[in-house]
């Protein structure tokens, strides 16, 4: 099964720009869809953004425009990149991957396989 592994948080200033990483321990892209969901303290986890096996992708409305979700098919890494940061994407950020073809960023129990996360803080 393949394992994920989350880099790149940090603590920043709102409007700041941070770019997560996600390597995988095998070959992900027309194999799995996968996606980035993130929880903040005392708040349930959701979807940000997810890629699927295809390549086509989609974000929560609330970071349309700011955020972008990619992958480098060559070396396994799926990517978050983040602009425009706000106090409130301050949250534990995941990775996340599943065989379907389709990826739902409103269903966490789609998903088989999840990294550890990664620390994001946004401050005012």
């Amino acid at each position: 099964q393949v394992q994920l592994v989350e880099s790149g948080g940090d603590s920043v200033q709102a409007g700041g720009s941070l770019r997560l990483s996600c390597a995988a321990s095998e070959y992900t892209a027309g194999t799995y869809c996968m996606a980035w969901f993130r929880q903040a303290q005392g708040n349930q986890r959701e979807g940000v953004a997810a890629i699927n096996r295809d390549g086509s992708t989609r974000h929560l409305d609330s970071v349309k425009g700011r955020f972008t979700i990619s992958r480098d098919s060559a070396k396994n890494i799926l990517y978050l990149q983040m602009n425009s940061l706000k106090p409130e994407d301050t949250a534990m950020y995941y990775c996340a991957a599943d065989r379907r073809w389709f990826c739902s960023i409103a269903r966490e129990d789609e998903y088989n396989y999840w990294g550890q996360g990664t620390q994001v803080t946004v401050s005012s």
